[in-house]
């Protein structure tokens, strides 16, 4: 175990549908699912116009190594395939799916057999499963390594955001899942300690997959901290294991793989059912929000229409966001589709969404004294301002996780995440690693 926890910052929780069963709602009118909702190659299209899908059927087979397969999410009938603009700016294909109110499963899904290493990388990879708790790396290259290279596997429940509870009721509500994917890790990967990392604010969580974790051998469920930026990868691995992630490096060469909670108990669903990743449990929250509630929805559903599902806004939306207050993505509308690793969409009000407008530092330091990787903020944004590639090189601005916790506990303000991005993007285009 680490000898003392990283660096962090207490935020709000705002945990206001923790006590909400998630309802399903799958009688949606279309969903339109892009082909690119992973890290890496975009899916390629194997529908066209006209086709009849069901549900689970394979609508996108993977791009490359680094790409995951792509699935019908409701049964229907194909109305379009072509480009769409994503909510990052970027484009990619997407196929779009009118219901035909049926939601039929595809007759040909069955759980997988496993009988090897390599039966079970090709079960995770046909599920279509990728990184749930936003990051969205297809999950079958996670684990295909070498298994004996792997001294952890860390199951990361943290859910430190504020707002989102869609992880712990996948804990709570689901360990039957969380169980089946874990005996799974423990067959293929036999000699690597399991630890489930869940924040002490969720204690029902925590003691079900205590239950659920009982007879298993190396598995121990860990009582973290409720603190930001506890589900940090990097963060957690320290935190948990003590040990630490080299600049430039992965997981894997400290000797871990982490896996988001709702990820493995997708796994284990998926080699229960043969049901590959169709839906996903979301947390729909925020200041604009009428009704705060967590639903299960199709992937590919547009946000406005499960906001009239659950009785529309209290006012006109001023930002709204895919993921926490503290990591989020911007989206422009809320035309935009429920993507593979959507845990949560937030919605605000102009009071909430208006950004404060920055200060001069005052060099309090607080920052420096908040960063969990121990790097320091107000250097970085000069640099940045400077363009010195020298310095921000130095400085090791690509070790930044982009968590916030120097912009949240700012007295002035500055605008230092963005500076950090900024200053990433500066050494990319000059070809400094």
């Amino acid at each position: 175990m680490a000898p003392k926890f990283l660096r962090s910052v207490h935020v709000p929780h705002r945990k206001n549908t923790k006590n909400s069963v998630p309802q399903r709602f799958f009688e949606v009118k279309s969903v339109t699912i892009p082909m690119s909702m992973h890290i890496g190659a975009p899916a390629k299209p194997v529908v066209k116009v006209g086709d009849h899908v069901k549900t689970g059927q394979l609508i996108g087979e993977p791009g490359g190594f680094v790409s995951a397969p792509i699935h019908a999410s409701i049964s229907g009938t194909v109305k379009k395939v072509d480009s769409m603009l994503l909510s990052n700016g970027g484009s990619c294909m997407a196929v779009t799916i009118e219901s035909d109110g049926l939601n039929e499963k595809d007759e040909n899904l069955k759980a997988p057999e496993l009988t090897d290493f390599d039966s079970f990388i090709q079960a995770v990879r046909d599920s279509g499963i990728v990184g749930l708790g936003g990051a969205g790396f297809p999950t079958s290259v996670k684990l295909k390594v070498d298994p004996a290279k792997v001294d952890y596997i860390l199951i990361n429940g943290a859910e430190c955001e504020p707002y989102i509870t869609s992880d712990t009721h996948t804990m709570r509500d689901n360990p039957q899942r969380i169980r089946a994917g874990l005996d799974a890790l423990k067959r293929f990967f036999p000699t690597s300690q399991i630890y489930i990392g869940i924040e002490n604010n969720k204690p029902e969580a925590i003691k079900v997959m205590r239950e659920y974790t009982d007879k298993v051998e190396k598995c121990d469920v860990i009582e973290l901290p409720s603190s930001y930026p506890q589900g940090g990868e990097k963060v957690l691995i320290y935190n948990t294991t003590g040990r630490i992630v080299p600049e430039g490096k992965l997981p894997l060469d400290a000797g871990c793989i982490v896996l988001n909670a709702t990820t493995l108990s997708f796994i284990g669903k998926y080699l229960m059912t043969g049901e590959p990743l169709t839906s996903k449990c979301i947390t729909i929250d925020g200041s604009a929000v009428k009704n705060p509630q967590n639903l299960i929805v199709p992937v590919g559903t547009m946000i406005s229409e499960i906001v009239e599902h659950i009785g529309g806004l209290k006012c006109e939306p001023a930002k709204a966001l895919y993921g926490g207050p503290m990591m989020g993505t911007a989206i422009p509308d809320l035309d935009q589709p429920i993507l593979k690793n959507t845990n949560a969409v937030l919605i605000f009000d102009e009071k909430d969404a208006k950004i404060p407008e920055p200060t001069a530092c005052i060099h309090c330091g607080r920052c420096i004294d908040t960063c969990p990787l121990h790097l320091m903020p107000t250097e970085l944004e000069q640099a940045c301002i400077k363009k010195d590639l020298k310095r921000l090189s130095e400085l090791k601005v690509n070790l930044c996780m982009e968590c916030g916790s120097c912009s949240f506990v700012c007295p002035a303000k500055r605008n230092l995440v963005e500076s950090h991005k900024l200053a990433k993007q500066y050494l990319r285009e000059a070809g400094i690693k």
